[in-house]
């Protein structure tokens, strides 16, 4: 069935939605084009426009993949485990609009300098920059997927082909490109999606897709937990959702982050779904359900989830390129205090260049995809108290340290295997990744509120504000 006929098809579609991306994304000439995505004639990204961005570079190719593996693990409390992550978009929209509102914050690394620090702008900017790295390799590794086994000149190939090709569109237009394509890829997305499931539902019929698995701690319940904490962490070390959050009036977005959480939501749990068939057909998924799948149902459904996984891919490196632009060549002057510089788009250019080669060489190194998210997930559970209790102190540098560092150390921990078993709650996968994170919240919020509940070390942290 995949011969080498076949091979040309799904490579001509590639390099087709490359060059279809390419002359539909717009040329920026202005810095606030090519960094903040307002459109020729200066006016902000509108409401809709932010809705269908937000929804598509959220559903990252890893996302839909991960998705549909936990569902051929765990049924649908693996579906629904993954699919809460997406519950981070309003809590991130919420405290967004908070800070905008009653801070009038108009960034979030402005709005760390003004609140701990410049140096915990600068721990917090390293965080960022090890998930838009996590975010380059675990997408384009999907992609590659497609076109050959892990290790194979095919895999390396698309996924090299498919970054380059992301990133000439990319640097065309910066942050309008980004979302101007977005539009088109959530509309991709969401046809072929209905396609998968009026295959896939059929099969089994609903109630039985719906009703797979077990709602216990050790059928995936645990991670299900996990992601329950970790949304009100998770989303504040990830630009590409959290710049959109400073693009147009704040009601405007907040609405716009409600509707497209809501939206990814069952999005991504209705894709667990093909995981689900999966389970119930007995069809091995060797890591990688959605493809395994799209084998089984012939080649029409393995062309079709190659363009799922293509657009939600490109929305989310394209975007993933744009954030590392700005944080480098934009944001980042302002953390070193350079009051007089002036932002050049070909700083941000020469930024996705370099991170469009090193984000892909753990592609040779056989990395899980679902680590990207649950390590650095479990790294930045210290930004949880740092953002929502933010209206408990004026300045205090020392809270954000004292919440944030014990959160690296705890997800570096988790990630060298570290973390006592003792420590699990439960006897499932991710009992100990759930025991992580409940004391390490525990932790990092008892850090933060130390420098509130003892007077000298607030007159400390004054004292030391720059």
């Amino acid at each position: 069935m995949f011969d080498n006929t076949t091979g040309i098809y799904f490579w001509g579609f590639l390099l087709g939605y490359g060059v279809i991306m390419y002359f539909v994304a717009p040329k920026s000439v202005s810095l606030q084009s090519f960094f903040k995505g307002v459109d020729s004639k200066g006016n902000p990204v509108s409401q809709w426009w932010l809705i269908s961005s937000i929804f598509i570079s959220w559903i990252f190719a890893k996302s839909v993949t991960n998705a549909a593996n936990l569902g051929a693990s765990f049924g649908i409390v693996g579906g629904l485990a993954y699919a809460t992550y997406w519950l981070s978009i309003p809590v991130a929209g919420v405290v967004i609009y908070w800070l905008r509102t009653r801070e009038n914050a108009t960034g979030l690394v402005p709005f760390l300098i003004g609140k701990y620090g410049r140096a915990a702008a600068m721990a917090f900017s390293l965080a960022i920059l090890i998930r838009l790295y996590n975010e380059i390799w675990s997408n384009t590794a999907v992609v590659g997927g497609f076109f050959g086994d892990k290790g194979t000149t095919g895999y390396y190939a698309a996924a090299l082909v498919f970054t380059a090709l992301t990133l000439v569109y990319s640097i065309k237009g910066g942050l309008r490109s980004s979302i101007v394509t977005d539009a088109i890829q959530a509309i991709i997305f969401i046809f072929f999606l209905g396609m998968v499931l009026f295959t896939i539902v059929p099969t089994h019929g609903a109630s039985t897709l719906m009703t797979t698995g077990s709602f216990q701690l050790n059928a995936g319940v645990d991670l299900l937990l996990v992601a329950l904490l970790q949304i009100f962490s998770y989303p504040f070390h990830d630009p590409v959702l959290t710049d959109r959050g400073f693009l147009c009036e704040e009601k405007s977005m907040l609405r716009s982050f409600l509707v497209a959480g809501v939206l990814g939501f069952f999005c991504i749990l209705a894709f667990s779904l093909v995981g689900i068939h999966a389970k119930l057909a007995g069809i091995e998924t060797m890591g990688n359900a959605p493809a395994a799948v799209g084998k089984s149902l012939g080649l029409v459904t393995f062309f079709i989830m190659n363009v799922i996984m293509m657009t939600s891919a490109g929305s989310t490196l394209d975007s993933t390129f744009t954030s590392l632009s700005r944080n480098i060549a934009y944001d980042l002057p302002n953390l070193r205090g350079l009051t007089d510089y002036v932002p050049k788009i070909t700083t941000g250019i020469w930024v996705m260049i370099a991170f469009a080669v090193l984000g892909n060489l753990p592609l040779f190194a056989g990395t899980a995809i679902l680590k990207a998210t649950t390590i650095s997930g479990t790294m930045v559970i210290g930004l949880a108290p740092i953002f929502l209790l933010q209206r408990l102190t004026k300045y205090s540098p020392l809270s954000f340290h004292f919440s944030f560092w014990p959160g690296v150390i705890i997800g570096i921990m988790y990630a060298g295997g570290f973390i006592p078993p003792e420590l699990a709650i439960g006897t499932g996968k991710y009992g100990v990744l759930l025991g992580a994170n409940v004391y390490g919240l525990m932790i990092c919020t008892v850090g933060y509120l130390i420098p509130l509940a003892i007077p000298m070390i607030p007159a400390l942290s004054a004292s030391t504000r720059k």
